[in-house]
């Protein structure tokens, strides 16, 4: 079992920034894959980024902005999100997946954090 754990939601003016942490505990040894989603009200949960042992890939409207960092020591997967917008507001969820390969999927993912709400305002 892994058990994941976000914190660091919050609501920011658009331009500002917030650091997500996932923190994870259990079989995380097992997990290939680590990435973050997000949800926002009447939408589909969406590909955010993720990390492997590889490297990393963001969703478009992300990239240059945000950065998704593993730090094995402290059993954490952070993300900075820096020049936020409105429509970045959302529900964000750490993910935890056995298969090597980076997805952008949601059913690829074994495991999921309960959520952190970020709101960013106009």
């Amino acid at each position: 079992q892994v058990q994941l754990v976000e914190s660091g939601g919050g609501l920011v003016q658009a331009g500002g920034s917030l650091r997500l942490t996932c923190t994870t505990s259990g079989r995380t040894f097992t997990m290939n894959v680590m990435g973050w989603f997000r949800q926002a009200p009447g939408k589909d949960r969406e590909f955010v980024a993720a990390h492997n042992l590889l490297g990393t890939h963001y969703l478009d409207s992300v990239k240059g902005r945000f950065i998704i960092s593993r730090d094995n020591a402290k059993n954490t997967l952070l993300l900075q999100m820096n020049n936020l917008k409105p429509e970045d507001t959302a529900v964000y969820y750490c993910a935890a997946g056995q298969k090597f390969p980076i997805t952008s999927r949601p059913t690829e993912y074994n495991y999921w954090g309960q959520g952190t709400q970020v709101t960013v305002s106009a």
